[in-house]
């Protein structure tokens, strides 16, 4: 993956997301008939600048957010004729809705990704269990291999990510969680994953691996599937159907075999000898080196294996569901997500997650880049969950932010009038300080994240 690849989807994901929010803000202010003065994307100095209507439509050089100007007596002189218009005279009501609409824009834009992905309908894993590891959480549930869980807490599920979703909510609240499964002779019964004692700092981590929840792979040929684009098996000539013979000279039996000997050599030149159409060939391949738990670093030459189409029956289900089922399904789990995310701030303030969670430009710039080399819905997807970390942001009662401005509005209305100027000057600086104590997280983290890969 090329720096500019990244650099790419990072300006497209953000110039996107910020045309979202700041559209929201502009719409509902023409609705109430608010004069709209600038919609930039971006800060600084303009790149490009084109005039439509009253409104003044710019691209400006800095990239990290927008912003919709208003006018307003409050940042110049307006003329007696257009005092209606400004943003300051309008109702608490109006302006409450016009500063409210921009979080809610990223939420609507989150929703109709995960409807339309929903009606689209995608091939996912079944919840179809492997072996749990000797003393794990799943293996003292009595969870085996080839388990299917068909229910969790009462509500049925159907896929692999349903079932991690779940998990994760109940890890992060520490509490138990009922599995009902169906085992391969079709027997059902219930099992107790015991999670009031999963450590919540660990709960962006692979928590189902910590709890011993694994997919069941079966034993598969080391015959190569579908290549990532720009992945270290493309670059270096491998393609789809290229049966590995063995690796370093040593003989490659299984799938298995082949993850164990690429792991093993991050960065590190791999001689694999491969047969293709019928001929043998030796290709050198160098796996990128990726951190793994435990701050391990593995080999991966982004390749999947092929799967025979028993296989994938047994292990893969296509979700499909119609337009207002999609549309609820989106709402709930942008919903579910929004509070999930507040869940992990809170627990960030009282000290139970650690900050190192918390994210800035970069790492959401790699994000975007990894999920734009994987392809459109993975990077869709990315986009929904980055809009709705955008809304939830923004909503936060902290000056400075949308939320800040809610909060203002809202102590109107149970006063009847505005907070002080003096107050909200005081609220201001509290803000600044809030973000840039945020700031000085994220990139801190950003940095370690860059230097210890």
């Amino acid at each position: 993956m090329s720096l500019l690849h990244t650099i790419v989807a990072f300006i497209i994901a953000l110039g996107l997301l910020i045309v979202v929010h700041e559209y929201g803000h502009y719409l509902i202010a023409r609705l109430c008939n608010v004069k709209v003065l600038r919609f930039s994307v971006g800060f600084g100095r303009p790149l490009l600048t084109k005039n439509i209507g009253e409104t003044e439509w710019v691209i400006a050089a800095i990239p990290f957010g927008g912003y919709v100007k208003m006018l307003d007596e409050r940042e110049g002189p307006v003329e007696p004729h257009e005092l209606a218009r400004a943003f300051n005279r309008q109702s608490v009501w109006r302006r409450f809705a016009i500063v409210v609409a921009g979080p809610i824009a990223n939420f609507l834009f989150a929703i109709a990704v995960y409807a339309g992905l929903f009606m689209y309908g995608l091939p996912e894993a079944r919840p179809l269990l492997g072996t749990p590891p000797a003393e794990s959480t799943a293996a003292s549930a009595g969870l085996r291999a080839g388990d299917t869980v068909r229910a969790v807490d009462g509500e049925a599920i159907a896929t692999w990510q349903e079932l991690r979703w779940r998990v994760l909510q109940s890890a992060l609240q520490r509490r138990p969680l009922k599995l009902e499964l169906v085992d391969d002779k079709g027997h059902l019964r219930d099992a107790v994953l015991d999670l009031r004692s999963f450590p919540s700092d660990d709960v962006e981590s692979d928590a189902l691996e910590r709890i011993g929840l694994r997919l069941y792979r079966p034993p598969l040929e080391p015959v190569l599937g579908t290549l990532v684009t720009g992945g270290a098996a493309e670059r270096a000539g491998l393609v789809p159907g290229d049966r590995v013979l063995s690796a370093d000279g040593k003989p490659v039996a299984s799938w298995e075999a082949l993850v164990a000997a690429v792991q093993a050599r991050p960065e590190v030149p791999l001689s694999l000898s491969i047969e293709r159409a019928g001929t043998q060939r030796t290709i050198e391949v160098v796996p990128a080196s990726v951190a793994a738990p435990g701050g391990k670093r593995i080999g991966r030459i982004g390749a999947t294996p092929q799967v025979p189409p028993s296989h994938a029956e047994r292990m893969m289900t296509r979700v499909q569901h119609g337009v207002l089922e999609s549309l609820w399904k989106g709402a709930v789990k942008t919903a579910d997500i929004s509070v999930f995310s507040l869940k992990m701030l809170g627990k960030m303030l009282v000290g139970e997650v650690s900050w190192k969670h918390l994210s800035g430009p970069v790492t959401i710039a790699d994000f975007a880049g990894q999920s734009a080399q994987m392809g459109w819905i993975p990077y869709i997807t990315f986009l929904a969950l980055i809009s709705i970390s955008l809304g939830v942001l923004n909503l936060l009662p902290i000056p400075l932010l949308d939320g800040g401005h809610l909060m203002y509005y809202a102590i109107e209305i149970v006063k009847g009038k505005p907070v002080s100027e003096r107050a909200m000057e005081l609220g201001q600086r509290v803000g600044i300080a809030l973000l840039l104590v945020m700031m000085a997280f994220a990139f801190y983290n950003d940095l370690n994240r860059l230097l210890t890969g």
